[in-house]
């Protein structure tokens, strides 16, 4: 869908204030920001949940959502056949709390006429250096994972329940890049910038998309940018994210997988006593999916340059009984 040049009115009180589209000099225009206590993040864990809607035994969550005719509007939208890969580079050097990825060579060619090389990788994915999908079976909240499922699914030999290799036929649908640098107009945001529905419906009405059923919804916050300026904040206490009002917001949507170019939350969270509560919400209550450090400089540039922010996205993870998610390189195709 193209970029619309016309100007956005948005009403604040009694005074009308103009905002043109994301590429000129102004700020995203003001928007509400609701508070969240714990108490309503409680709530919320309750009216929001997806448990039971697609059956007691299931283990897919919002990916039941992905329909086959999901897939061919997502295959509708590859007009140049060009791809976009969504994954960071593997870091061998540690991000905040993060592991460093291992890349060992375990053997190298030689001059004989047949040789051959081969290597080792060793990975702790989840954290903020990898990009990486969260399975289902990921995070737990007051002893239960998704569907009512307990929290002892999941042991040292992995997960019996809800284990990423529900997802080996992989993730295809419509995806929707959410830009808010371009919205801000800025060139990153500022750490512990909140994203409050107000901003995700703004991008809506100036990007010209709408997001629908089945749909994946990326944030792009501008972290690598960033990274370029700050080597190494403290991330789990200065980072911009989504805020824990968008959590309604992406139920009624009906999202089908959300993620980000860090961790999704914004950081601190706002909300006293919750960490992650986007995370928990999204993975827990909705059984939906999320995809962190996303590295999203590339098909922002690429979507950009068409004017149009939807694309087909296409992610496959590794085929692990047990996992709790897996390392992943999406692709966007236009």
């Amino acid at each position: 869908m193209l970029f619309r040049s016309s100007l956005l009115l948005v009403a604040v009180g009694s005074i009308l204030v103009v905002a043109t589209t994301p590429f000129a000099d102004e700020k995203a225009a003001p928007v509400a920001k609701p508070k969240v206590t714990k108490a309503d993040f409680e709530g919320m864990m309750k009216t929001h949940s997806n448990w039971g809607r697609w059956g007691a035994n299931d283990e897919l969550g919002t990916l039941n959502l992905i329909t086959p005719e999901k897939r061919k509007q997502a295959a509708a939208l590859v007009k140049d056949g060009v791809t976009v890969s969504l994954a960071h580079d593997a870091s061998k050097s540690p991000i905040a709390s993060s592991s460093p990825f291992g890349h060992k060579m375990t053997a190298l060619p030689t001059a004989e006429e047949f040789s051959g090389a081969s290597d080792e990788y060793q990975v702790a994915y989840h954290g903020f250096s990898e990009t990486h999908m969260d399975g289902l079976c990921h995070m737990a909240y007051q002893g239960k994972l998704y569907n009512g499922y307990s929290y002892k699914e999941v042991r040292e030999s992995g997960a019996a329940k809800l284990s990423v290799l529900n997802v080996k036929q992989g993730i295809y649908t419509r995806c929707i890049l959410m830009d808010m640098p371009k919205l801000f107009a800025v060139r990153y945001l500022e750490g512990n910038q909140a994203i409050y529905p107000g901003h995700l419906e703004a991008w809506e009405k100036v990007a010209g998309v709408k997001v629908e059923s089945g749909d994946i919804v990326l944030i792009r916050t501008g972290r690598w940018e960033r990274a370029k300026v700050e080597a190494n904040w403290d991330i789990m206490k200065n980072s911009a994210g989504l805020h824990a009002s968008c959590i309604p917001w992406l139920k009624a949507r009906d999202v089908a997988v959300v993620g980000s170019d860090l961790a999704l939350d914004v950081m601190p969270s706002g909300v006293d006593g919750v960490t992650l509560p986007v995370h928990v919400a999204v993975l827990v209550a909705m059984g939906m999916p999320i995809l962190d450090n996303l590295d999203l400089e590339a098909v922002s540039s690429a979507a950009d340059a068409r004017k149009r922010w939807m694309f087909a996205l296409t992610v496959a993870p590794l085929a692990v009984p047990g996992g709790t998610g897996s390392p992943v390189n999406p692709l966007a195709t236009f």
